[in-house]
């Protein structure tokens, strides 16, 4: 088998950014640790860093955002079209040094026979160099085998090199690195041994959401000097600069600007808006307990139009009773509210006045989270919490997962944000779900064609301009929604 460097052309003037994509043979095998330590590290040396996540996930992206010092973008082939995924990619790399792609789950595995929606898709769409992680756990000859079938599985693939984790010793690493490079013809860039203390405590939904903790920032630190103790950072930047991917054709000034509200006329996939001069707000709770957000989502609320203010339900003062007054519409993403009950319950101001101008009228999308904050209650071993009250829905947890998954949705009823008979593309994750619902089925807008939904096979509850899901949404595979929803925020005033 060739050595992967003998692939490298002589000539890389027409080259993109570099970057390369941390893959594995399953999840639980390091993905995350050595990305964001490669990020960490290379961050010390003053590269400048582009993350992003391949696949539905929220706290890994926050680890990498965190890690990288800028928004972690989602190139997910399932939720997105090829076209824009090379687009999203191109138009974040611009003045970066280099790009890490954390990938999900196995290497090869996908929904379907052909490999749709793999994190090697992935890598071969966007023409980069992968770095395999192997759990090296019980093992030693082995893993060569495993390699090398990794390789004749997909030789288009770039198979750039190997990261081996949980190390026994320097004998089991010479023996795995030995037969790796001579079997495979890849090198073998790093090798951690099996570490006491670990960092990243991990929660049902895998690692703990970087917003809860004041700790993310020195276990990120821990993690780099990992990296640079363990991993050789000079080749695997030195591979992916060799294996760096051609120039896409794409415009780097199209990409957007999170930190900027527009002011002028901008584009979206299907429409110029004209911005007006008083933008609507909308209101989106970021805290602890409400804390998945696509970086997209947000940015395409700006685009669309709309002024984004971050407020929380936990951050309040006893002499606010109006904390929502600002708000001409309200976004509530995923998160996990029921860590957070108590507080949420006794946010009495908040809830009380989200429910109010819910009865007024007020555009509010939410997402999971946000859908079990805007019901009657939650029940957690025995205690019920009060929520907002504003959808007929008691939510209590189970120990397995409820839902999870890609989604794929058919709007079969109106609704104030999605046209009858679209379909719409998304994930869900919850451990909870519905044990008390005093609605009707004509209130949910969505029928699921694939997923679980809220209640027989149904998700989407509606009550005037509220639509709440367990589905999750990316605004760039959802064009619709942005617009929809700040466009509703112009139209509606409530008091």
């Amino acid at each position: 088998m060739k050595n992967i460097l003998e692939k490298v052309p002589s000539n890389r003037r027409s080259r993109a950014c570099p970057g390369f994509v941390v893959a594995a043979l399953r999840g639980g095998s390091g993905k995350t640790i050595f990305s964001v330590g490669l990020i960490a590290a290379l961050q010390r040396r003053g590269r400048v860093i582009a993350p992003f996540k391949k696949g539905p996930d929220y706290i890994d992206a926050g680890w990498l955002a965190l890690a990288a010092g800028r928004s972690c973008y989602n190139l997910d082939t399932f939720l997105v079209a090829d076209d824009l995924i090379r687009d999203s990619y191109h138009t974040h790399t611009q003045a970066i040094d280099l790009a890490v792609i954390e990938g999900n789950r196995g290497l090869y595995d996908c929904i379907d026979l052909e490999g749709r929606t793999s994190t090697a898709e992935l890598a071969k769409l966007l023409d980069l160099p992968l770095l395999l992680c192997i759990d090296g756990t019980k093992t030693t000859r082995t893993m060569a085998a495993v390699v090398g079938g990794c390789i004749r599985f997909d030789p288009d693939l770039k198979l750039a090199g190997v990261l081996l984790n949980r190390v026994a010793g320097p004998r089991h690493e010479g023996i795995l690195r030995t037969s790796i490079e001579h079997y495979c013809g890849v090198p073998v860039l790093g090798a951690v041994p099996k570490l006491r203390k670990q960092g990243f405590p991990e929660r049902h939904m895998g690692l703990v959401p970087t917003p809860e903790h004041d700790w993310a920032r020195p276990a990120i630190d821990q993690i780099a000097d990992i990296a640079e103790t363990y991993l050789d950072l000079d080749q695997i930047v030195r591979l992916a600069e060799a294996l760096a991917p051609k120039q896409a054709p794409t415009d780097p000034d199209a990409g957007p600007d999170a930190g900027s509200v527009p002011t002028l006329s901008v584009k979206t996939p299907s429409t110029t808006v004209e911005l007006q001069s008083e933008a609507p707000t909308v209101a989106v709770l970021r805290d602890s307990a409400f804390q998945f957000y696509y970086p997209e989502n947000l940015e395409a609320l700006r685009v669309a139009g709309a002024r984004v203010h971050f407020c929380s339900p936990l951050e309040r003062s006893e002499a606010d009773q109006t904390p929502l007054s600002f708000a001409q519409a309200v976004y509530i993403g995923g998160g996990f509210p029921e860590t957070h009950a108590k507080e949420l319950a006794a946010a009495d101001a908040f809830r009380h006045q989200l429910k109010r101008r819910a009865d007024a009228g007020l555009p509010i999308y939410a997402e999971c989270g946000g859908l079990m904050f805007l019901g009657e209650a939650l029940e957690l071993e025995g205690q019920r919490y009060e929520m907002c009250n504003i959808l007929p829905a008691i939510f209590g947890f189970s120990r397995r997962p409820q839902g999870h998954g890609y989604t794929i949705v058919k709007v079969a009823r109106e609704n104030p944000y999605y046209a009858v008979g679209s379909q719409i593309k998304g994930h869900e994750f919850h451990y909870s779900s519905v044990i008390s619902w005093k609605g009707r089925a004509e209130s949910l807008a969505f029928e699921m064609i694939r997923g679980t939904g809220i209640h027989a096979g149904g998700d989407g509850l509606t009550y005037r301009n509220v639509l709440a899901t367990y589905t999750h949404i990316h605004a760039t595979g959802t064009p619709q929604w942005a617009p929809a929803l700040v466009e509703l925020a112009r139209k509606t005033r409530t008091p």
